[in-house]
């Protein structure tokens, strides 16, 4: 019997079986495949899904563990500087005694999965793209809450040099820019008399609730230019579902709810059929408003706006209202809130800028993937080490409804006049975690 050659045994005609789950079949390592891969899709993936982090004063390092930010509107002024009069320094006019000190967290937040088979995630890109966007997703959802809470801290917060709690003045080294707490905006009460349980309001947000956000929303240019301020990126950030009331404003509800000529709500025996059901829809892009889009365009995606006076109108379903952070934890303890208490206000959304709130960035995303032989599987991590600090609180101002009636009553609808009251009912229900991080970190460098 003939014996048939099989050739020179290579690697073109043999493949051994594979050591370990990090060698791949032809003895190479498949981490130079898959980490540049699964990172840039997962990169990607966390910059399509982050939404506040494109909307703040971001900062990314290369080294180090703070930035410091110079606070504006300290240049010290003699309105009258007489002949031989020396002019001297001032605690206010000194970069280095007036700035902010943000700082990158203790430690990073990361997503993590273990899979068994690592060849298959390089070669189809079905898994590893579903992979990638989890992964990218969760770490943009995490930092989105981060960044909203520090918003809706910042419209509490008082100025320097005031207790956070009354805001009196209680140190000599007051706010260099001489603003007191009269200077800050107060929250805007949009909604009231809301029978039910906390966050009750937002999920049954009314078309005068949405109308008396609007107004909020021209206050604040008021506010704003009267104080010198500055107005030229203003953001409004809602809940989907105030969102969509916004949008639908004057889209009929229901009919014979026009007003007769005596100024009473018409019914069908005075109101004609004609007038049954007019009115004229506010962001539906007609022409009497060319605000919005035509009413068959959902905006349906979380990255829709609207724009209302110069104000960009978003929605963020990671808005902290309802929401207890100390039980499901967010980030270090500064970022551990509780904000579903009985006794606090519900949180429609909160007016602010770009420039009140600092975001720090340690070079960027880490991705490390390992074989554990124990196991026999590819274990990999996405990791993003992150900062935020509040350095311009003037700017923000909270949107919320109280609760002056039924068991679970939050606040007498005269009393929310001021950010303090408020930020102690944060810092109460959340055991001083409020105090003992933004509000301690809001001091001059």
């Amino acid at each position: 019997m003939a014996i048939e050659s099989l050739g020179n045994i290579t690697s073109t005609n043999f493949a051994p079986p594979r050591a370990s789950a990090s060698v791949g079949a032809d003895g190479s390592n498949p981490n130079k495949i898959w980490l540049p891969l699964w990172s840039g899709e997962t990169m990607h993936a966390y910059d399509q899904y982050n939404v506040f982090e494109n909307i703040i004063t971001h900062k990314s390092l290369t080294g180090g563990f703070s930035y410091e930010f110079p606070i504006t509107g300290t240049v010290g002024l003699n309105e009258s500087w007489d002949a031989g009069e020396e002019l001297g320094g001032t605690s206010g006019s000194s970069y280095g005694t007036s700035s902010f000190k943000v700082n990158l967290d203790n430690r990073p937040m990361a997503a993590h999965f273990e899979t068994d088979n690592v060849d298959a995630l390089i070669t189809q890109y079905d898994y590893r793209s579903e992979l990638a966007r989890q992964a990218g997703q969760t770490l943009a959802n995490t930092r989105d809450r981060q960044l909203a809470e520090a918003i809706c801290v910042a419209g509490l917060l008082s100025p320097l040099g005031h207790a956070h709690t009354t805001g009196t003045l209680t140190s000599a080294n007051a706010d260099p820019r001489g603003l007191v707490l009269a200077n800050f905006p107060a929250p805007a009460v949009v909604g009231t008399t809301v029978v039910g349980g906390n966050n009750y309001a937002v999920t049954n947000c009314t078309e005068a609730t949405a109308l008396n956000i609007l107004q909020a929303i021209e206050n604040y240019f008021v506010f704003m230019q009267e104080n010198d301020y500055p107005t030229n990126n203003v953001y409004c950030v809602v809940t989907p579902k105030v969102f969509q009331v916004i949008r639908a404003l004057g889209i009929p509800r229901s009919a014979f709810s026009a007003i007769t000529s005596s100024g009473v709500v018409g019914t069908s025996s005075v109101v004609t059929a004609t007038n049954n059901y007019m009115n004229n829809p506010l962001f539906t892009g007609n022409d009497t408003f060319n605000a919005g889009m035509g009413i068959g365009m959902g905006m349906n995606a979380l990255t829709d706006s609207l724009d209302y006076m110069g104000c960009r109108i978003i929605k963020s379903n990671h808005l902290p209202n309802n929401k207890d952070y100390v039980t499901n934890k967010i980030g270090s303890t500064k970022y551990n809130l509780v904000w579903n208490s009985d006794t606090c206000p519900d949180i429609f959304g909160a007016i602010f800028q770009p420039e009140a709130i600092a975001g720090l960035s340690l070079m960027g995303m880490k991705v490390d993937t390992v074989a554990d032989v124990r196991r026999n599987t590819q274990f990999t991590v996405a990791s993003l080490m992150k900062g935020t600090g509040i350095i311009r609180p003037e700017l923000c101002q909270l949107l919320v409804g109280i609760n002056n009636a039924g068991s679970n009553a939050d606040l007498a609808s005269g009393d929310i006049d001021a950010r303090p009251e408020v930020y102690s009912i944060i810092n109460t229900a959340s055991s001083s975690n409020l105090a003992n991080g933004f509000g301690a970190e809001y001091a001059m460098a």
